[in-house]
Parts: structure tokens; sequence; C-alpha cells
């Protein structure tokens, strides 16, 4: 009888799973594994491991109804997978592919230890990393020649679902955590993209309004593959812009993903090298006030409170917090790369860094480093009427509509009214933005030699 395993990572779902459908058509039997990586699980803040803990109960709950379990243990990949084929003679370990470094490393070190019976397959993204190239072979550095190519390529078939038998034992047992940020599993997920479904024709007017909070929330989802991307981009499809917009989204995933497969060092350093020489500022009290939505602007401390509350923050409040530190504090974007990359439920490495060197204006296809986002405008014009902020700096809700994005405007008995003293109950801004700015320009101008 052949016995084989699905070694789950960020795909937890069974359906439209190459991974499980090319194992369970291969194998009479199938282990279903999961392994709680040390490093990984104690580096993610814990709403992300409280949505992968939801998850993975809600994957053993889908094998159980058909007769399996799914194995969870803790420990380093290498030993772990080893021990599990030997321990049911796995002919082949199937596992989806994934192209960060560190995953890359410890893909090689298990299939060594494996002997090479470790198996990839696709399942992240629409096109695997690498398919999609310029026609001498190269990777494509802008995005939009990237994403012509990506809409007019055919996709490569994935194998269809699989009809053997699931033989798991639960193994250490499912890691215990707090409630989650969203309904764990591929049933709850579809449910999410119905929902969107309802409403994604609004999508590109209102995509950037966190007063609406109307995007799809479905990047989890992706990031922890409880949806198939390929799956959401024909649930979408293209009638309308607004589902074209949201469809260039999923591009721009798959973007980032193969720039990271292979330009791997981006993790840690700017792919535009005259970058290396920025003199970021040393300013730990500027960080932490970041980190702490304490820097007196505003919509960057509703989007930094918020994503400490919910390890969710919505995108363009992404593109203003992080524009801040880069560009406001000039502190080094690797510093807000790191701090997202932990809190985040979503938190996926190479979006992350990719979203990251593109406000700093470091990466392959990156905003013009003379792009600095006004905290104040961006407020105005994304939450005109202060809910967002309302909700997320609530002793600032006694400010009206103008003064809610920028109090220190406000005159003294409007704030008095409003029961706030600047500095006590509300920081004084961090910066003056117009010199910020400024100082900014000149750091990066000389970074560049200009």
């Amino acid at each position: 009888m052949s016995h084989g395993i699905v070694w789950f990572r960020a795909d937890l779902r069974l359906d439209d799973n190459p991974a499980w459908a090319a194992a369970t058509s291969a194998h009479d039997e199938v282990t279903a594994l999961f392994v709680v990586d040390p490093p990984l699980w104690d580096g993610a803040g814990e709403h992300r491991r409280d949505q992968l803990a939801a998850h993975l109960a809600a994957l053993d709950a889908a094998l159980r109804d058909g007769g399996g379990r799914l194995r969870v243990e803790r420990g380093r990949p290498d030993a772990v997978v080893a021990d599990v084929a030997s321990d049911v003679d796995a002919e082949l370990v199937h596992a989806t592919t994934d192209i960060t470094p560190y995953a890359v490393r410890r893909d090689r070190t298990v299939g060594e230890a494996l002997d090479g019976r470790l198996v990839g397959h696709p399942g992240r993204y629409v096109h695997a990393p690498g398919t999609i190239t310029t026609t001498s072979g190269d990777p494509y550095r802008v995005f939009t020649p990237f994403s012509r190519s990506w809409a007019s390529t055919p996709w490569v078939p994935w194998p269809g679902e699989g009809e053997a038998g699931v033989a798991s034992e639960p193994g250490d047992g499912l890691p215990e955590a707090g409630p989650p940020l969203m309904v764990g599993g591929e049933d709850a997920a579809l449910d999410r993209l119905d929902e969107f479904l309802d409403r994604v024709d609004a999508y590109e007017e209102e995509r950037d309004r966190p007063d609406l909070d109307t995007t799809s929330r479905l990047s989890a989802d992706l990031k922890f593959g409880t949806l198939s991307p390929r799956m959401v981009a024909v649930r979408v499809g293209d009638g309308t812009e607004s589902r074209r917009a949201f469809v260039r989204q999923l591009c721009w995933r798959d973007f980032y993903a193969q720039l990271m497969a292979h330009f791997p060092g981006t993790v840690d350093a700017p792919m535009r090298s005259e970058y290396e020489a920025m003199a970021w500022r040393d300013d730990p009290d500027g960080l932490e006030a970041w980190q702490e939505g304490r820097t007196g602007y505003p919509i960057v401390d509703a989007g930094m409170r918020q994503l400490a509350a919910e390890g969710w923050m919505h995108n363009r409040v992404r593109m203003i917090t992080a524009s801040f530190l880069v560009k406001d504090l000039l502190i080094d974007w690797r510093e807000g790369e790191r701090w997202f990359r932990r809190l985040l439920v979503d938190a996926d490495l190479p979006q992350n860094v990719g979203n990251w060197q593109w406000v700093a204006g470091t990466g392959a296809d990156a905003a013009p480093y003379f792009r600095v986002f006004n905290p104040v405008t961006q407020s105005k014009r994304f939450d005109p009427d202060g809910h967002y902020i309302r909700r997320w700096v609530p002793e600032l809700r006694g400010l009206d509509g103008a003064a809610i994005h920028e109090p220190w405007t406000a005159g003294p008995l409007e704030l008095a009214a409003a029961g706030i003293t600047l500095g006590e109950d509300y920081p004084e801004p961090l910066v003056d933005h117009a010199e910020a700015r400024e100082r900014t320009l000149e750091a990066y101008r000389a970074a560049r030699g200009d």
C-alpha cells in the first residue's frame, strides 16, 4: 500500500490545492502534516498565531469529515518531517513550493533529510515565480510590462482532485491560541469571498477609504492559503473596471513574489544599490512613538493603533504610515518592514518587503524618492469626516471633521470644548511635515550623489 505525506504550510485548504490533489491521486493513504516551526511561530505576533491556530483547527475538522486528522508536530522541520516520513513509511512528501529565503533554505534541508523525496507543487500564486519573464528570460523589474505578460500567459494546469483515503494521527495537538481576527478555515474564507463579490463593483471607487472599510480583507486568506489565488481570480472575473482593479492586486502579489525569488537579498537590502548609502536617522524614541500610535498625526496614529489591536490595517493607511516612518521621520524602511511583518495577520514576506521598498523608493518598480505622502492631505481626502480616526483615536472624537485631521491647528476654545490638551491628552506632532520633507529629500539626493 502506497503512503504519502502532504506537508501543509501556507496552503491550508483541500480544494484547488495541487499538493493535496497530487498526493491523494498518487497514494492509497495520505498523512496530512503541519509542523509548528519555532522561529516562524515565535516570530509572529499574537494575532497571526491566533489566526493560524483557527485555520489549523478548521483544516483538522475538514479532514475529520473525510475520516482523517491533521497531524501537528512542533520542532525543526528537517527533523520532524523526516521522523514522520519514517514513522508512516512514506514514499513521498508533497508540499506547496515557497520562495522566501528562509523557506528555500528550509526545504533544501528537509529535502536532504528525506533523500530527495520532497516534491514541490505550485499553488501559492496564479503564475508560479519564474514562469513570467522577459523575452530574454530575465525577471521583470517594472510592473506594467509584467502585468501585460501575466494577463496574456495561459495558466499551467494544476492536478485535479484525488480520491485516496486519509490516514492521519493528531500528533502533538493543535496549538492553543486566543480568538482569531476572522473565522478559520476554507469554508469561512469562501464565505468572505462571496460577501466581497456582493460589493466588488464598488472596489475601484471605495478601496482607498478606510472609513468605509470596503476592501476585500482576503489578503490573510491568500497569505494562509485558505483560498486559492486562481479560484479568486476566476470568481472575481474581469467584467467591470472594479473587478479588473482587484485582479491587478493578485498580479502585484505575483510580481513581488517573482522579484523575491530572483533577488532574495532584497529582504535586507535595497534593490536600488544607490540607496545603500542612505543616512537613516537613529531615532529610537521616534520609532517607538510610531509603533505605539503617538506621532501626533491622527491618521498615522489610527493606523498604528488598529495594527496593534487587530493585526490588520487598511491598505491606504499602510502606505500613509509607512511613508511617515520613512519620509517624515527618516527612519530605515527595514525597521517598519520588520514591525509590520511581526504584527500583521496577513504578513507575507514578498508583499511586505515589496510594498515597503515601493514606499521608500528603493525597490525595482518603486515610487520616486521625491514622492512624500502628506499625512494631513491624505487624511482629509480618504477619511473626510474623520470616522476612521474617531474609531481608533477616541480622545479626538470631540473635534469636528476639519480639526480632527490636524488638531494642532484648532483654537484653544475648540480644543477645550473637545476636552483636549495637546501634549497631555494627545501628543504634539513629532515633526513639522514640510520641514521633514525637505530634510528627507536632501538625504535622498545625497545618497544618489545628485
